[in-house]
């Protein structure tokens, strides 16, 4: 899909604010059939402009009070090395969030923890045991001011 239309860019707008809603309220909504609203839909989730739906939980409500950004820079930077640090990073829940990121440090995380002493012990038995790591740097999120995974969607795009 090279194009997203007005139409597209409202009904990824629309399932952004409730990834649940049925194809038949999607396509009240947006004031059309549901056979062609459908079709849209299936097309967007193809070309993977839409790659899934989850639920947004509450982290703390979940007793997950500590949420950290973590800076990382690392010695090793090898195919080995990179997969293996790739490999702990995807497998470890508690990271939500890497990226490989340009200036002094190599990596940014975001990270959860239940509390101060649940973050230490994270650091001490995963971050520090991550390949190559020599320096570790941590930010904690003293007040959470926004946080929200929906993209602006706007038309015409083209990728």
């Amino acid at each position: 899909m090279s194009e997203i239309d007005a139409v597209n860019v409202q009904i990824l707008t629309l399932l952004q604010e409730d990834g649940r809603m049925t194809n038949a309220k999607l396509a009240q909504r947006l004031g059309m059939s549901e056979t062609p609203c459908w079709r849209r839909l299936k097309r967007l989730e193809e070309s993977g402009i839409v790659e899934g739906y989850q639920a947004n939980l509450n982290r703390r409500k979940l007793g997950l009070g500590v949420m950290a950004f973590v800076q990382l820079r690392c010695s090793e930077h090898d195919r080995d090395a990179t997969s293996e640090f790739q490999r702990i990073v995807e497998t470890t829940p508690n990271i939500l969030s890497c990226h490989n990121t340009t200036g002094a440090d190599d990596f940014l995380l975001i990270v959860v923890a239940r509390d101060l002493d649940d973050y230490s012990a994270f650091v001490d038995n995963t971050l520090r045991c991550l390949p190559g790591v020599t320096s570790i740097r941590s930010n904690l999120s003293l007040k959470e001011m926004k946080a929200s995974s929906k993209l602006p969607v706007s038309t015409p795009f083209v990728s």
